[in-house]
């Protein structure tokens, strides 16, 4: 029994925990003239000041680790945490009422096994130790009078839990009607209309036609909202101008960089090693009497070709088969040579030639990567100066006159990619500003600065019918595609419903046994659902902005009866039975709450508050 209600305990935390306890609503809000020890007192039980703190604090706490940050009694409150607690609390008072109501406890043998099961009691040999027993709770600031109490306490809520939750089941129809709807399984016959089949005469819209297309969808050519944002730039391209990049840096830059540009030949090599030269000899003496294959001699060592491929080498890499491996035309293969792994043949796959590169071929390129670079760093020594500007009152047009900066207005929206909206630093900060705020110095990605100013914000609102005309017409076009191949899905529909046979380029993909869930990469999103609601026999266009098909449903199938079908099915039912129990037992505490009339004092909590670090 008392392994059981440890399990139930265990239960009844996770449960209380999650519950929210119907918030404090209800609860008497009554001001206490007597003692400041308690915040709450839930029926003839008091949740103690020293109980709220402490759960109050291991909230923070938990908090803090999760965020990182530090988490104040204010920030806590705000986020209602602070009710959360004393939720709880109430709960197991009322729960604790409940149970002395009933009158129920457990017997001083089977609190002594309790407290003998847990670790921290216990001697190296796991027999109880009173002077273990004492020591840890004088660790926790608690005596054996109060810790015992508590788990009498919590003893007779688990037996009250168990009352409730233990044996609940939910009805099998409940169960067996999800699997069987998860389960379903349709076989259709289904094609999709190729636009590309689709032929249509050009024609040009008139301007009554767009005009009435653009009222008729105008939710297309509505513009989402708006921030128009003036900003003041500096990049490093409009200094490097100014950078002087000397003869040596070139240099050294260059010789940092030899290995990239003095590129010496290489082969494209595989090398397949031996135990010992006897063995390689053999399997060379296969290959010049064409009685084997590479390929074959690698297979037969219980290898790829992935595994020996050394990739392109150097001379330097091959030691001393180097000098007859780069002699050796393309496609043939070398060997014995020595190797530092044993006697190998050598298959040569490719020849790459050295490449040789001079400071003059790459003295621009190395020349503007300097100067980008020192005009990053002159930026960062600038944006002080800027910004003490811009906090000093001047305006981002009076920015212009500093050398290099750009001044420039953009329609800003999420949306927004060009341009300057298309470093994730500027979206991030246009996103956040408002109109009450000043410019400041920002960096994007680059090394660039920037300063913004919100000069409005404007609704969504339809784009100008003269503005959309670009937009409007390809729509337009779109749309009338979309008219045609619809024409043409109605058609091969009226054909599959009179038994007609179709033409020769439209050929039916057959479907069998798929659940609703079941992904059909180039039919539309919503076949599946469309697949469901039909008949055997039924014929259905589905169309989307993707795809548009013609479906039509051949038969309905049961669920499968395998494995992983019963796996799912007794999953669900245990998942329903716990659904039901734990709404049984939060009704039961609600229930409970009610009987026992909570009563909280604002002014202990207050003084908790004042008080929390």
């Amino acid at each position: 029994m008392a392994a059981g209600m440890k399990k139930l305990s265990k239960t009844f935390v996770w449960i209380l925990m999650g519950m929210l306890i119907v918030g404090l609503a209800g609860f008497g809000a009554v001001n206490f003239t007597g003692s400041v020890g308690s915040v709450a007192v839930v029926g003839e039980q008091e949740v103690s000041v020293d109980d709220y703190a402490r759960e109050l604090q291991r909230e923070q706490r938990a908090l803090e680790a999760q965020t990182g940050q530090r988490m104040p009694i204010a920030q806590l409150t705000t986020l209602g945490l602070d009710r959360v607690v004393l939720g709880r609390l109430i709960a197991i008072a009322a729960l604790d009422q409940e149970s002395s109501d009933l009158g129920l406890s457990i017997g001083d043998e089977n609190l002594f096994e309790e407290i003998s099961r847990i670790e921290a009691f216990q001697d190296p040999a796991g027999n109880f130790s009173r002077e273990n027993y004492q020591f840890a709770l004088e660790n926790i600031g608690l005596n054996e009078r109060t810790f015992e109490a508590d788990l009498r306490r919590e003893s007779a809520r688990t037996l009250v839990q168990g009352a409730v939750m233990v044996g609940t089941e939910m009805p099998d129809t409940l169960r067996d009607t999800l699997t069987n709807y998860i389960g379903a399984r349709r076989s259709f016959d289904w094609l999709v209309i190729d636009p590309a089949s689709i032929a249509l005469t050009a024609v040009e819209p008139s301007e009554e036609e767009l005009r009435a297309f653009y009222d008729a969808n105008i939710d297309q050519f509505t513009l989402p909202r708006t921030k128009v944002i003036t900003y003041a730039a500096l990049r490093p391209d409009a200094l490097v101008d100014e950078i002087e990049v000397d003869d040596a840096a070139l240099q050294q830059l260059f010789n940092d960089r030899s290995d990239e540009y003095q590129v010496p030949e290489r082969r494209l090599v595989e090398r397949l090693v031996f135990a010992d030269q006897d063995a390689a000899t053999s399997a060379k003496a296969q290959l010049d009497i064409n009685g084997t294959t590479f390929e074959a001699l690698v297979e037969n060592r219980g290898l790829t070709l992935q595994d020996i491929d050394m990739g392109d080498v150097t001379m330097g890499d091959l030691g001393t088969a180097a000098q007859d491996v780069f002699s050796a035309e393309v496609g043939t293969v070398v060997g014995p040579l020595d190797s530092d792994l044993g006697p190998a043949l050598y298959r040569v796959n490719g020849r790459l030639e050295a490449r040789v590169t001079q400071l003059d071929d790459v003295r621009d390129e190395l020349r503007a990567e300097l100067a980008t670079d020192r005009a990053r760093r002159l930026i960062e020594t600038r944006a002080e100066d800027i910004n003490d500007m811009l906090a000093g009152g001047a305006t981002l047009e009076e920015l212009e006159q500093e050398p290099g900066m750009e001044l420039g207005q953009i329609d800003w929206h999420t949306g927004s990619s060009d341009g300057i909206a298309a470093y994730d630093g500027f979206r991030s900060v246009a996103s956040a500003v408002t109109i009450e705020d000043f410019p400041e110095v920002e960096f994007l990605e680059d090394g660039s600065l920037f300063a913004l100013r919100l000069d409005e914000e404007l609704e969504p609102r339809p784009e100008p019918f003269e503005d959309a005309q670009d937009k409007l017409r390809a729509a337009w076009q779109d749309n009338r595609l979309q008219e045609a191949m619809k024409a043409e899905a109605d058609r091969v529909a009226a054909l599959l419903r009179s038994g007609d046979d179709l033409p020769e380029d439209l050929i039916l993909t057959s479907e069998e046994g798929l659940t609703r869930t079941a992904f059909i990469e180039a039919a539309p999103q919503d076949m599946m659902i469309r697949v469901f609601d039909m008949a055997p026999g039924d014929v259905a266009v589905v169309s989307d902005p993707r795809a548009t098909a013609v479906v039509r449903l051949i038969e309905e199938l049961p669920v499968a009866e395998t494995p992983e079908m019963a796996a799912l099915s007794e999953a669900m039912g245990t998942q329903l039975d716990q659904a039901l129990a734990q709404a049984l037992f939060e009704a039961f505490v609600q229930d409970v709450q009610t009987r026992a009339a909570p009563r909280i004092d604002p002014q202990a909590l207050s003084a908790v508050h004042a008080n929390f670090q």
